[in-house]
C-alpha cells in the first residue's frame, strides 16, 4: 500500500516538473511511432472543429504523426496546427492537409496528401496569403519544389475540412421542412402537363439537340482554332490600341461630313434608284430590238472575225491612201501629179491656189 502511495507521488511530481497541462499532454496508446528524427509541419485551418492535441496525422489512412499544438497565431485570423512527423515519411512540398473523422461519431484526425491540381508543383498563389497573414506565410519550405521540409507551412489555400454530422442533419432538417421536398410534386405535375401531348416535339428536341452537340464535338478543333485565332486577333488589336484610337479620332470628322450631308446622299441613292428603275424599263421594253440588232450584226463579225490578222495590216494602209506602199512602184521618176477638183458652195472663200515649186534638176527615171 505504501508503495502504491509512493508511486502515485513520484508520477505526480514527474508530471508536474515537465508542465503538465492537463490529460491532453499524455501520448495515446496505440498511436504513431515518430521515430528517432521527426520533423515538424504547420497547417493553417479556416476552422479546425473540435481537433486536439494528441490527434493522429495520417497519410492514405496510416497514421505517421501526431498533432502538437492547436493554437491561433499572434496577429493572425486562421488557427494554425502544429504536427510532428516521422522523419521516414517524406510529403511532396505542395502536399495539402484535410480535417476528418475517423467514423461518424469518432475522433479528429489530420489527413495529409499530394497537393490539389490547382496549385502545380505546390506553388502557392498570390491570393493564398490568409487574412492577417503575410507573404512569408506561403513562400516558406513547403513552397519549394521537392519534399515537405523541417518547418514548412501549409497555406489556407491547401487545408480543407469535411462537413459535420450536424451540418448534414441541418441540411437535411432544412430540405425535409419547407425545403425542395415540399415543390417536388408541383414539379412533376407542372413537367407531366408540359410533356402531355407533346412527346414527338419533345423527342424531335432531344434529337436536335444530340445532333448540335455531336457536331460540336466533331468540330471541337475547328472551334479551338477559331478561338485561339480570335485571341491572337484580340492580342494585335491591343498591341495596336494606339493606331486604333488615333484612327477613330480621325474617323470622326468625316462622319459629321457625312451626317450633313446626309440628305444628299439619301436623293443620290433615290435618283440612282430612279435611273437603275428606268433603264431596266428601257432594255425590257428595246430588249427585241437589241436582240435583232446583235443577230443583224452576227454576219459582219463572223467576217471581221475570219478577216484576222488582214484587217490591221489593211487599216494600216489605209492611212497612207492614196499613195500606199503598192502604188510607189509604178511611179517613174521622182515626183507624181496629183488633180483634185473640188466644187465650191456659193459664198464660200476660195483659198488662191498655190505655185508648184522649182524642181531642183531634170528627173531622172526609176527602174534599171
Amino acid at each position: 500500500m505504501i508503495r502504491r502511495h509512493l508511486a502515485s507521488a513520484a508520477l505526480a511530481l514527474s508530471v508536474a516538473g515537465c508542465g503538465f497541462t492537463g490529460v491532453q499532454d499524455l501520448p495515446l496508446p496505440g498511436g504513431a511511432d515518430l521515430g528517432d528524427d521527426p520533423y515538424t509541419v504547420k497547417a493553417r485551418f479556416a476552422n479546425v472543429l473540435n481537433l486536439v492535441p494528441q490527434s493522429a496525422v495520417k497519410v492514405n489512412d496510416v497514421a505517421v504523426g501526431r498533432v502538437v499544438d492547436v493554437a491561433l497565431p499572434q496577429g493572425g485570423w486562421t488557427a494554425e496546427v502544429t504536427m510532428e512527423v516521422n522523419g521516414d515519411v517524406e510529403l511532396p512540398a505542395g502536399a495539402h492537409a484535410e480535417l476528418r473523422q475517423s467514423s461518424l461519431l469518432g475522433e479528429k484526425f489530420v489527413e495529409l496528401g499530394d497537393g490539389p491540381p490547382n496549385v502545380p508543383g505546390g506553388a502557392a498563389a498570390p491570393n493564398d496569403v490568409p487574412p492577417g497573414g503575410s507573404q512569408e506565410d506561403v513562400t516558406g519550405p513547403s513552397a519549394s519544389i521537392g519534399t515537405l521540409a523541417d518547418g514548412a507551412v501549409i497555406p489556407l489555400s491547401r487545408t480543407n475540412r469535411n462537413p459535420e454530422v450536424e451540418e448534414v442533419f441541418g441540411a437535411l432538417s432544412m430540405l425535409l421542412n419547407g425545403g425542395g421536398i415540399a415543390q417536388l410534386r408541383t414539379i412533376t405535375v407542372e413537367l407531366n402537363r408540359a410533356l402531355g401531348g407533346n412527346e414527338a416535339e419533345v423527342r424531335s428536341l432531344l434529337e436536335q439537340a444530340r445532333k448540335l452537340v455531336g457536331d460540336l464535338d466533331a468540330n471541337k478543333q475547328g472551334i479551338t482554332d477559331a478561338i485561339d485565332g480570335l485571341n491572337r486577333l484580340s492580342g494585335t488589336l491591343r498591341a495596336r490600341k494606339e493606331q486604333i484610337g488615333v484612327a477613330l479620332d480621325d474617323l470622326e470628322p468625316g462622319l459629321a461630313v457625312l451626317a450633313e450631308q446626309r440628305g444628299a446622299l439619301v436623293r443620290m441613292l433615290n435618283s440612282l434608284n430612279e435611273l437603275s428603275r428606268v433603264a431596266v424599263d428601257t432594255v425590257r421594253k428595246s430588249k427585241d430590238d437589241l436582240i435583232a440588232d446583235l443577230r443583224a450584226l452576227e454576219p459582219t463579225l463572223r467576217k471581221l472575225s475570219d478577216a484576222g490578222s488582214d484587217l490591221p495590216d489593211a487599216l494600216q494602209v489605209l492611212l497612207t491612201y492614196p499613195f500606199t506602199d503598192a502604188v510607189l512602184p509604178a511611179i517613174k521618176g521622182d515626183y507624181l501629179n496629183v488633180y483634185l477638183q473640188v466644187t465650191a458652195r456659193p459664198g464660200t472663200e476660195i483659198i488662191p491656189p498655190i505655185a508648184p515649186l522649182p524642181t531642183a534638176g531634170p528627173t531622172r527615171p526609176q527602174g534599171d
